[in-house]
């Protein structure tokens, strides 16, 4: 990986939306939206108190998270577009 996010920051893949709905249509590009999922590959080491004291990530590299709609940044690291957001933008880990 070529990126390290820092202090609270965790990289992010999103995960594949669905190809078809329920009834078995098939949904065209332009009209999917981005999924609000994704996989954490990269984390920081945790943000800081302001005594200096470092307050450790709720989440690890693998977990699959939920995300607010327009959270994060797009960046493309080694041709691949994922977010960069901060740790309080994710909603919650998906098990």
């Amino acid at each position: 990986m070529a990126l390290k996010p820092l202090h609270d920051r965790v990289l992010v893949r999103r995960l594949e939306g669905d190809e078809k709905t329920a009834g078995g249509l098939i949904i065209p590009d332009s009209a999917k939206e981005k999924p609000a999922e994704g996989e954490i590959i990269a984390l920081g080491e945790g943000a800081r108190k302001d005594s200096g004291e470092l307050i450790p990530m709720a989440v690890s590299v693998g977990d699959k998270v939920l995300f607010g709609k327009w959270s994060g940044t797009e960046v493309s690291v080694d041709g691949e577009e994922l977010l960069m957001m901060k740790e309080s933008d994710i909603l919650g880990i998906l098990s």
